[in-house]
C-alpha cells in the first residue's frame, strides 16, 4: 500500500486510517469524510453527540456513561437528563455548559451525550 492518507485536520495526526468511506485519526477519535473536506462542507464547527447529531443552544440531552464529579458521592449516573444545554467553548474538550439537577452548574463533554 503506497497511498498516502491524509493528516487530521483536528490534530494533525499522521496516523490516520479508512473505515470505510470515512477516515479515522485513532488519536483524537475524529472521523471525517474525505470527499467532503476538498468540498469544504466539514469544519462547519458544529458540536455533536456521542452518536453524530449536531447540538444546539437549548437542546435536551442524555448523559450516556456514569461520571465521576469531584465533590460528590453519587456523580452522574448513564441516563440522566440534562434539559436547556448552552454551547460553550470550555476548557479540555468540555464543550456543553449545563446545571444538572442535585449537582449544579458544571460543563460536561459532548462524547459523553446524546441529544433526547
Amino acid at each position: 500500500m503506497t497511498e498516502t492518507l491524509p493528516p487530521c485536520p483536528e490534530c494533525s495526526s499522521e496516523y490516520t486510517y479508512e473505515m470505510g468511506s470515512l477516515l479515522v485519526c485513532p488519536e483524537c477519535a475524529h472521523e471525517w469524510d474525505p470527499a467532503a473536506v476538498s468540498e469544504g462542507t466539514t469544519g462547519d464547527g458544529a458540536i455533536r453527540d456521542a452518536v453524530g447529531n449536531v447540538l444546539a443552544d437549548g437542546d435536551t440531552v442524555t448523559v450516556v456513561k456514569s461520571l465521576k464529579v469531584k465533590g460528590s458521592a453519587t456523580g452522574i449516573r448513564a441516563g440522566t437528563k440534562v434539559r436547556n444545554i448552552r454551547l460553550v467553548n470550555g476548557v479540555d474538550g468540555h464543550d456543553i455548559d449545563c446545571r444538572i439537577d442535585g449537582i449544579g452548574a458544571m460543563q460536561l463533554k459532548s462524547s459523553v451525550v446524546k441529544k433526547a
